[in-house]
């Protein structure tokens, strides 16, 4: 079972302003194990709070924000920055 993994246009604003390591780095990841896994979740944790019910992802000192969506297999990432400040 694969997952497509889209991007909000917010978050591709915030990816490419990232370094061109972070960035590869971060693609790479959501390429290869968010999208072939069989379980999104296996490698996320669950947000709380105004959060909740939105998953995270950590690459690096890099934090994606995004929304699972269990019937239509899409991990949509919503925000994309830095551990300080992508929860504001």
């Amino acid at each position: 079972m694969t997952w497509n993994v889209e991007w909000d246009d917010a978050a591709v604003k915030e990816l490419r302003k990232l370094d061109k390591q972070a960035q590869k780095d971060i693609l790479k990841y959501f390429r290869e194990r968010i999208a072939i896994d069989g379980d999104p979740r296996r490698f996320g944790k669950p947000l709380s709070r105004d959060l909740a019910g939105l998953w995270r992802y950590r690459v690096r000192d890099f934090r994606m924000i995004c929304n699972i969506e269990d019937d239509s297999l899409i991990v949509l990432v919503l925000r994309v920055g830095h551990r300080k400040d992508v929860y504001e």
